[in-house]
């Protein structure tokens, strides 16, 4: 268990192209830290798990649907997508190498050694916004969890994800049909607007209950089609 006392311990400290990037332990948690900013840990992982589970609820009955995940993370969203069957192939997109590092071989292999190791799955090494401007790949559906939010980016390039063009390019990728689910730390009712204006229809959001504070909440949107 974690007390107050506990002192965390870097575990990998890395400098990218898109700044620092840390690993550290803090008791029996892993945490992730991007550019001095908390990005995530191992506490939980139920919001990591309603993004996957609200993607797939979202979507019609098609057939094995295709999964892009946006962010690997501590490789909750991975490792929840890959231990259910319906999904067909899932492709997480993560442009840090350390991270993909730590899941390979390092501290966060516990969490997604057998989703990593699944036929289904394939992780590329690229920023997401590339991705989705540039694939000629296809999905079902795409779950965003790369910043603490649209409002709350990790780095000042992530904010064009969150707008127009960056939503276009989403919506590029996304089949008719297909689901993007956002995960945010806050409810944003400006990116709601942002999805309706980008074309997106039955944009809705779903709450995540948290032990204090302003509950973490998923995005959803549905390209038409």
């Amino acid at each position: 268990m974690t007390t107050f006392y506990d002192s965390p311990v870097v575990l990998d400290r890395r400098e990218g192209p898109y700044g620092e990037v840390v690993l550290r332990r803090h008791g029996e948690l892993l945490q992730i830290i991007a550019n001095g900013c908390f990005l995530m840990d191992t506490s939980d992982g139920r919001s990591e798990r309603l993004l996957v589970d609200a993607a797939l609820g979202a979507l019609d009955d098609r057939e094995r649907p295709e999964l892009l995940i946006g962010g690997l993370g501590v490789g909750f969203s991975l490792a929840h997508a890959a231990a259910n069957p319906r999904w067909g192939a899932i492709t997480v997109v993560e442009r840090e190498r350390a991270v993909v590092d730590w899941h390979l071989d390092g501290p966060l292999s516990g969490i997604s050694t057998k989703a990593v190791a699944d036929p289904r799955t394939r992780i590329t090494e690229t920023d997401l916004l590339d991705h989705v401007n540039e694939t000629c790949a296809t999905y079902d559906a795409l779950c965003l969890d790369i910043d603490n939010g649209p409002g709350w980016t990790v780095t000042e390039g992530n904010d064009g994800l969150y707008l127009a063009a960056g939503l276009a390019g989403c919506a590029r990728v996304l089949r008719p049909g297909g689901v993007l689910a956002v995960w945010s730390a806050q409810p944003s009712p400006e990116f709601e607007g942002t999805l309706r204006n980008a074309g997106f229809q039955r944009v809705r959001t779903e709450e995540i209950p948290v032990a204090r504070g302003v509950p973490d909440v998923v995005h959803l949107a549905v390209r038409p089609g």
